[in-house]
C-alpha cells in the first residue's frame, strides 16, 4: 500500500518509479506500473513509500505505445489505483504550476512537502483538488442513468458535477440533477468518496430520491437519459469507478424487492 509520507524523502534519490507521459504510463514489462527499484532520474518527485520502499513519479517523453491511464485504472487493484491516482495528480500539478500565478516568476519546490513556492513574492501552490458530487438518482427500484457525448457507445452512468464556490455538496446534488435532467430530488444520503485523477477531482458519492420523474435533458452535458429497472440496464461504467460502485450497491440493496 501507499504511505503518503514525503518529509523523510527530501534527499532520497532511489526506489520504485512510475513513468508518465502525455499519452499514458509505462509498463514495467510484467504488466505493472512500478519500475524495479533503482536510482531516480532528474526531475522525479517522491510520492511516499510503497510497501516501505520509496516511490516517485517522473514525467518524460516516453512512448506513444504506453497504455493510457484509464486502461491502467481499469485493471489495477485498489491499493495500486491509489498509487496511480496520486502519481497522475502530482505529475499534473508539477507541470501546471511551474510559474507563479500571482507574479509570473518561476516556482521552486519546497523541501519535504507537495508545495511550489515563488522566490519573488512567496506565493505557494499545492496540488489542486477539485471537489465534485456524483449521484445516483432513484425512484423505487428505478435508476436514473444518463449519457454524456464523451461516453463510449452504449454507456450510461450516474450524474456528476463540480461544486461551485459557496455551495454545499448537498446543494450541488440538487442543482446538478435539476440542471442536467430537470428532476427535483428529495432525500439525499452520502455513500462514499473516491479520488479521481481525471484530472484532479475528489468525487463524493450520493444517493438522491427523485420527487419528480419527468425528464428535461440539457442537451449539452447530457445527450440522453432515462429510467431503468435492474432487469433492463444499459451499458454501465467500469467496475473501478465510484459511479459503478453506487449502481452495484443500489442493485444489491434492492435485490428481491419488487416494488
Amino acid at each position: 500500500m501507499l504511505t503518503r509520507e514525503i518529509a523523510s524523502l527530501t534527499d532520497c534519490r532511489q526506489g520504485y518509479l512510475v513513468r508518465i507521459n502525455e499519452q499514458g504510463i509505462a509498463d514495467n514489462g510484467r504488466n505493472g506500473v512500478l519500475q524495479s527499484p533503482g536510482r531516480w532520474p532528474e526531475g522525479a518527485i517522491a510520492l511516499g513509500y510503497w510497501h516501505q520502499v520509496p516511490v516517485a513519479v517522473v514525467v518524460e517523453q516516453g512512448s506513444e505505445s504506453w497504455p493510457p491511464a484509464r486502461d491502467w485504472l481499469g485493471r489495477l487493484d485498489e491499493p495500486s489505483f491509489a498509487l496511480v491516482s496520486t502519481a497522475l495528480q502530482v505529475a499534473r500539478w508539477a507541470r501546471d504550476h511551474r510559474f507563479c500565478g500571482r507574479c509570473g516568476t518561476a516556482m521552486k519546490r519546497r523541501r519535504g512537502e507537495f508545495a511550489m513556492e515563488c522566490p519573488e513574492c512567496g506565493h505557494r501552490s499545492y496540488p489542486r483538488i477539485s471537489p465534485c458530487i456524483i449521484t445516483l438518482v432513484t425512484h423505487g427500484r428505478e435508476l436514473l442513468l444518463a449519457r454524456s457525448p464523451r461516453f463510449p457507445s452504449g454507456r450510461f452512468s450516474t450524474l456528476a458535477g463540480f461544486i461551485e464556490p459557496g455551495e454545499s455538496a448537498e446543494e450541488a446534488v440538487r442543482r446538478e440533477v435539476f440542471e442536467e435532467v430537470g428532476v427535483c430530488v428529495g432525500r439525499i444520503s452520502y455513500f462514499r468518496s473516491q479520488s479521481w485523477p481525471m484530472p484532479h477531482s475528489f468525487m463524493m458519492g450520493y444517493y438522491a430520491e427523485a420527487s419528480s420523474r419527468e425528464l428535461e435533458i440539457d442537451g449539452v452535458e447530457i445527450e440522453a437519459a432515462d429510467w431503468f429497472l435492474p432487469e433492463q440496464l444499459p451499458g454501465l461504467p467500469p467496475s473501478y469507478s465510484i459511479s459503478r460502485h453506487l449502481i452495484d450497491n443500489f442493485l444489491h440493496s434492492t435485490a428481491g424487492f419488487q416494488g
